[in-house]
């Protein structure tokens, strides 16, 4: 399908399952087919752990969330509940549009199973094909969030605006706020917020690295929190131990509303930081390499820093990161005063 659409989809039906970024990712690609098709119903399939991301995301209407540890269990009665009431579900949606943006396997029979005439999807693999009425096979040299947007334009859907906007609910902004007020953390003084472990181990930059810049900075002022996820408490103990403040198995969104209220956020290539990237707040994502495709801030690559050697992130020092934060924080590396 190429040119203008031909059809005007109802119901939309919109496939990712993780993870978070990558969730986030589709922001732009969701703008899109609100813009084209103002009055359709979108719904948004994700995995469980994740739909809570899409209170965020304005245009979506209806999410389903996908209990993967229960279709993954071994137990044939959660297996089976799980599935047939996912069935169920897509089937009595009655999409006439389905738009896989993950291309797996698994997404790939549920855009099939969906019934809906019109069926587009990521190919990684020509075996996958059947699956989808429209499927054009991934390009790796460009971002993600960008590729999405490729996916709909091949399709006849395209954008006048790029628009990668996250809408913090506003209960979720009040719990955050009432976790800086408990943590006598102020607002109207820097805060670095910093999150130090990826979901790769090879992605990580040494925790003692951040723990360096962390008593860099807080001896010049800056308040620091070190966020992370409830199996993160145990790698964040160093921090405890230095009296910083940590903020470890918060929900996500709440997190999510913690780098809002920062005045920066500095960590490896996670969803927590292209959450604040989606909120217009500065990051500095520390990441092994630039490379086409790979998952930079959207709209703003200069914000990820490489080290020299491309691949090997504990190339990057101390004092780059030092030196980065500063110009956010707007502060001397070496000014000893708040």
């Amino acid at each position: 399908m190429s040119g203008p659409m031909k059809f005007i989809p109802e119901k939309i039906l919109l496939i990712r399952l993780k993870a978070i970024g990558d969730v986030v990712f589709t922001l732009p690609a969701v703008g899109a087919l609100r813009e084209n098709f103002p009055a359709a119903k979108i719904t948004f399939l994700t995995s469980k752990e994740n739909a809570s991301l899409l209170r965020g995301f304005r245009e979506v209407n209806e999410v389903i969330a996908l209990d993967r540890a229960a279709l993954r269990s071994g137990h044939p009665l959660k297996m089976g509940a799980e599935f047939f009431g996912l069935l169920r579900r897509i089937r009595a949606g009655k999409f006439s549009l389905v738009v896989d943006f993950q291309g797996f396997g698994e997404t790939a029979w549920l855009a099939r199973l969906t019934g809906a005439p019109q069926r587009w999807g990521s190919i990684y693999g020509t075996g996958r094909r059947w699956a989808y009425t429209r499927g054009l096979i991934r390009q790796e040299k460009i971002h993600p969030a960008e590729w999405n947007l490729e996916l709909l334009a091949g399709c006849g859907v395209k954008s006048s605006a790029n628009k990668n906007e996250f809408s913090l609910p506003a209960d979720v902004l009040t719990a955050a706020q009432n976790f800086f007020t408990e943590n006598k953390l102020d607002v109207s003084r820097p805060i670095l917020l910093i999150q130090p472990f990826t979901s790769s181990a090879q992605k990580n930059w040494p925790v003692e690295n951040y723990l360096a810049v962390a008593r860099h900075w807080r001896e010049r002022g800056v308040q620091v929190i070190f966020a992370g996820g409830p199996a993160d408490r145990e790698r964040l103990a160093p921090a405890s131990n230095e009296k910083f403040c940590v903020a470890a198995g918060l929900p996500l969104l709440v997190s999510a509303g913690l780098v809002k209220l920062a005045t920066l956020t500095l960590g490896g290539d996670t969803g927590l930081g292209h959450l604040a990237v989606a909120q217009n707040k500065r990051v500095v994502m520390l990441m092994m390499h630039k490379n086409p495709g790979a998952s930079v801030p959207l709209g703003h690559p200069e914000w990820a820093v490489v080290p020299p050697e491309l691949g090997k992130i504990t190339g990057i020092t101390i004092e780059t990161v030092i030196a980065e934060t500063g110009q956010v924080l707007n502060l001397p590396a070496d000014n000893a005063s708040c």
